[in-house]
C-alpha cells in the first residue's frame, strides 16, 4: 500500500470481533477528500484507500444514498454532500469546551503583538485537528482554520496533547508513529523527549520551526470539564513576526492561565505547576 492510501492507518482490527470492516471503510473513503479538494473518482477513491474499485463503488452508492456523497453523472465524480456537513456541525457544536474557549482565544490574541492565531484542538490518529480558531486582524497571521490537521508529534499543540497522556498511552503513540515513518525513530523520541522537558520546565510546550520552519507556536494541554477528553491550546504566528522570545515572554503566563480556566481545576499528567 502507498503512503497516500490512508485505509488501515492505524486501524488494527485484526482479532476485534465487534470491528465493522464496512463501517470503517466508509468513513475512510470520506476522508479521502483533501482540504480545497471537490470532487474525486471511484478511481482516485480506489488509489487513496487501496480497496478494490468493485467495493469502492457499493461503498459510494450506499453513501450517495445516505446523503454523504453526491455523484455527477456529467463528470462521474463525487463530492461531500449536506449529510458529512450536517455530521460535522453537529460534532463542533457538542464541543463545548470550544465556546468556552473563544473568550480565552480572543483575549490571547488581542495583543500586544497584533499577528498571533490562537486555536483549540484534538487528537485524530497521528494529527491534531483544530475545533475553533481565533486569529488576529492583521492582514499577516497564519491562516490554518477549523478542520486544519497538524501533525501530532512536531507541532507544539500536538505536542501539549501527548505530554497530557498518561505514560502508556504516549508510548503507545511513540510506537504508532515510529511504526507509521520508522525512518524518523530518533526525530519522533527526540520531539518527545522535548515536549516532556518543556512542559516540566515552562508549563508549555513549544515548536520553533519545528513542524514547518515559518511557524513558531506554544502550546497547553486543556482537560474538558468531565475529565475525560484533553485538548491542545496554541499561540503562534509566522516566525519572521513572531519569535521564540516574545511567545514565552507575552503569551506563555496568559496561556497557562487560560488552561487552567478551561480545565477548571482538572490535572494533567506530569503537570508541574
Amino acid at each position: 500500500m502507498s503512503k497516500d492510501q490512508v485505509f488501515g492507518d492505524e486501524l488494527d482490527a485484526e482479532g476485534d470481533r465487534k470491528f465493522v470492516t464496512a463501517l470503517a471503510r466508509g468513513l475512510e473513503i470520506l476522508r479521502c477528500f483533501r482540504p480545497y479538494e471537490t470532487t474525486l473518482t471511484n478511481q482516485e477513491i480506489a488509489a487513496r484507500t487501496g480497496l478494490p474499485k468493485p467495493t469502492i463503488s457499493r461503498l459510494t452508492h450506499t453513501l450517495c444514498k445516505l446523503d454523504y456523497l453526491v455523484y455527477s453523472d456529467r463528470t462521474g465524480t463525487y463530492r461531500l454532500g449536506a449529510g458529512v456537513l450536517a455530521l460535522g456541525f453537529g460534532v463542533l457544536s457538542g464541543m463545548e469546551l470550544s465556546d468556552r474557549a473563544a473568550e480565552e482565544m480572543k483575549r490571547l490574541v488581542d495583543g500586544p503583538n497584533k499577528h498571533i492565531t490562537s486555536a483549540l484542538g484534538e487528537r485524530h490518529r497521528m494529527s491534531v485537528v483544530y475545533t475553533a480558531r481565533r486569529r488576529s486582524a492583521q492582514a499577516v497571521a497564519l491562516t490554518l482554520n477549523v478542520g486544519a490537521r497538524l501533525p501530532l508529534m512536531y507541532s507544539a499543540i500536538g505536542r501539549a496533547i501527548l505530554v497530557a497522556m498518561s505514560p502508556e498511552e504516549r508510548s503507545h503513540m511513540v510506537q504508532l508513529a515510529k511504526q507509521e515513518k520508522p525512518q524518523n525513530a530518533d526525530k519522533i523520541r527526540a520531539s518527545i523527549d522535548q515536549a516532556l522537558e518543556d512542559y516540566d520546565k515552562l508549563g508549555y510546550c513549544t515548536s520553533f520551526g519545528q513542524w514547518r520552519p515559518e511557524v513558531n507556536g506554544i502550546a497547553v494541554p486543556v482537560i474538558s470539564l468531565n475529565g475525560e477528553r484533553y485538548y491542545g491550546m496554541n499561540v503562534g504566528g509566522p516566525s519572521f513576526l513572531v519569535t521564540p522570545e516574545e511567545l514565552c515572554g507575552a503569551y506563555g503566563e496568559k496561556l497557562k492561565a487560560a488552561a487552567r480556566n478551561l480545565s477548571s481545576g482538572h490535572a494533567v499528567a506530569g503537570d508541574p505547576s
